[in-house]
Parts: C-alpha cells; sequence; structure tokens
C-alpha cells in the first residue's frame, strides 16, 4: 500500500479523534441546557463554559471534510452523495445550534430564552447523532456499486449500524459533557455533574462500545482486539476515578477510552475507507479513492506548518480559560433600558 495515502488515511483519523473529542464535551454541555440544569443561572454557566471555545471546536470537523475532500476525493463524493440526508440534517443543527448560543441573550423574556434553549439542545443533539450515523457507516459499510454509488436510496443510511452509532457518538457527548463540567465548574453544579456521570457512564458508553466490537467482528484482526481491550481499561478506570472523585484523571482516562476506540476502528477498516456492502470489491480504499501523490505531499507541507499552529493557539485559549465558573459568577440577567437602546438605534 502506498506510503502517503496511508498517512493522510491516519491524519484524518486523527482530526476526527480532535473533532469528537474538543466538540463532544460541547455537544454534551449543549444537550444538558435541558434537563440537568435546573434554573436560568445554571443554564447561562454551562453556556459560559463552553463560550470562549465552541466555534474554535467546529473546525476540526471543517477540517476533517476538507481533508476528506482533497486527500480522497472518491471517498468523499460517495460519503456526501450517499449520506446527503444526515449530512444535510447535521449542518442544519449546527446552524440552529450556532445561532441559539448567539441570539439566546438578545432577548428579555422567558418565551425567547426557552426557545432559543430548546433549539440549542436540539441542535446538539440531532448533531451528535448525525455525525455518529455517518461515522458509523461509513466504518460498517453502504450499498456501493463499482463506480461508488449509493444503490439503496436516500434512506439506506437509516440502518441499524447507523442508529448504533448515533446512539453511541450522542452517548458519549453526554458523558464527556459532564466531566467536562466537573472541571469547569464548582459549587452544585460540579457535584451533581460528577454524580450523574458516575451513574450514567456505564448507560451512556454501552452504544459506542457495541459499535467498536461490531466494527472489530466484521474485521477481526488482532490490533482491534488489543485496542479494545486497553479501551475498556480506560473506560473502567474513568468510570472507578469519578466514582472517586477523581475528576481530572477521570476526564484523562475518557480521552485515553476515545482515542483507543478511533484507533481500533479506523486500524480495523484499513485499507478501506468506504465499504461496500454489496460486494467486497467494490470498497472504496487508500489507494483507488486518493489524490495524486503530488497532492498529497503538498498537503502534508501545509499540514505540517499550520496545524501546529492551530494547536498552540488552542491551547492557549483553553490555559487562558481554565478557572472554574461558579453560578455565584453569572450576573442577574437585565434588560438594556428603552431609552439606551432607542438611543444607539
Amino acid at each position: 500500500m502506498e506510503l502517503m495515502p496511508t498517512i493522510w488515511f491516519v491524519l484524518i483519523a486523527v482530526l476526527w479523534l480532535g473533532y469528537l473529542f474538543l466538540e463532544g464535551f460541547d455537544l454534551g454541555v449543549g444537550m444538558l441546557l435541558k434537563g440537568f440544569a435546573k434554573d436560568e443561572r445554571e443554564r447561562r454557566l454551562l453556556l459560559n463554559t463552553i463560550g470562549p471555545v465552541w466555534d474554535g471546536n467546529e473546525v476540526w470537523l471543517i477540517t476533517a471534510g476538507g481533508a476528506t475532500f482533497a486527500a480522497f476525493p472518491m471517498w468523499y463524493a460517495s460519503l456526501f452523495s450517499a449520506l446527503y440526508l444526515p449530512l444535510t440534517l447535521a449542518l442544519l443543527a449546527l446552524i440552529f445550534r450556532a445561532v441559539a448560543i448567539e441570539y439566546r441573550g438578545k432577548g428579555y423574556s422567558d418565551r425567547w430564552r426557552s426557545g432559543w434553549t430548546w433549539c440549542l439542545s436540539a441542535g446538539s443533539l440531532v448533531a451528535a447523532f448525525c455525525v455518529g450515523a455517518m461515522l458509523a457507516l461509513t466504518t460498517t459499510g453502504m450499498p456501493l456499486n463499482a463506480n461508488g454509488d449509493n444503490t439503496g436510496g436516500p434512506f439506506a443510511w437509516l440502518s441499524l449500524p447507523a442508529i448504533v452509532g448515533g446512539l453511541g457518538v450522542v452517548g458519549f457527548c453526554l458523558l464527556h459533557g459532564l466531566l467536562y463540567l466537573s472541571l469547569k465548574t464548582d459549587g452544585p453544579v460540579r457535584e451533581r455533574a460528577r454524580r450523574t456521570a458516575a451513574l450514567g457512564a456505564p448507560f451512556l458508553l454501552l452504544p459506542i462500545v457495541v459499535w467498536v466490537i461490531w466494527v472489530q467482528l466484521l474485521n477481526a484482526k488482532l490490533l482491534g482486539w488489543v485496542l479494545i481491550v486497553l479501551a475498556a481499561a480506560c473506560a473502567v478506570a474513568m468510570w472507578v476515578l469519578i466514582r472517586r472523585g477523581a475528576e481530572k484523571p477521570a476526564f484523562i482516562a475518557q480521552a485515553l477510552f476515545l482515542v483507543l476506540g478511533v484507533a481500533s476502528i479506523f486500524s480495523n477498516v484499513y485499507p478501506n475507507v468506504m465499504p461496500s456492502t454489496l460486494d467486497p470489491a467494490f470498497s472504496l480504499t487508500v489507494a483507488n479513492a486518493s489524490s495524486s501523490t503530488y497532492t498529497l505531499t503538498v498537503m502534508l507541507v501545509v499540514a505540517a506548518i499550520f496545524v501546529p499552529i492551530v494547536l498552540v493557539y488552542q491551547i492557549w485559549v483553553y490555559r487562558i480559560f481554565a478557572s472554574r465558573l461558579r453560578v455565584e459568577h453569572i450576573p442577574p440577567a437585565h434588560q438594556v433600558p428603552v431609552a439606551i437602546r432607542s438611543h444607539h438605534q
């Protein structure tokens, strides 16, 4: 197998890993605005934990899609055409979510805030589910013919693997969001997040574990089993640590679980990038779906220059906003006097 396509296959896996890790707690916190937060000040507290970073985290999704388009155009074409409906739903959900974050504080009525809160929570849920469904189908297969075209119709994506993958990412994001809140908040919200994570971890991680094992059974590679065992050990360690109140080690264990799980999935499907359920010979691979070696080499040089810059910037941002937040830090909601608003208009 050629070296450059393999390198870019690994890099795209890393980009998806970065997206799931960083955007995972964003989406989780968004979903937790309804049900977990008890009042308006707690909801504003949750929003402030992700306020400085949420838009930067979404860059990883854009980069993963752009890298796929440039490095593996055949993979991109088959993936985005076969999964047009869930992709559109995911994009609409992300748009509603972003608008809700920006517009939620622009109105002064409970109805206004409640409406945008529902948009934010529902958008986070739908986006997480659709991303999980698309990734699951990328790793378990679609009915592709010899040309890489989907032959199953527009709803071929709505299958059991897609549901398992969607629920897997939703459950992971919820748990990731709870662990993040246990690190970023203090007081009752911190205690409740830690307690909820300790109680719900086995159930929230169950679908993503099923997805990982499903991919393993389809491919049955020894490396995959090794990575799954290590990932399971990290998941157990995370559960034990959060039950003991060791929040930072638990978050690190959760991160390692994600790294090992993603590594297991991508190592199992390699060299396929889009398996065909009709005939293995129709599967898209890193060899027949990639761009030219020259293109991949130029891309690698560009990535080697700019990706470290992005990483350094994001690390700096997280260090700047590393302090814990409490409900007491959130000022009461206030309305700008009509005279002032009229003057500025």
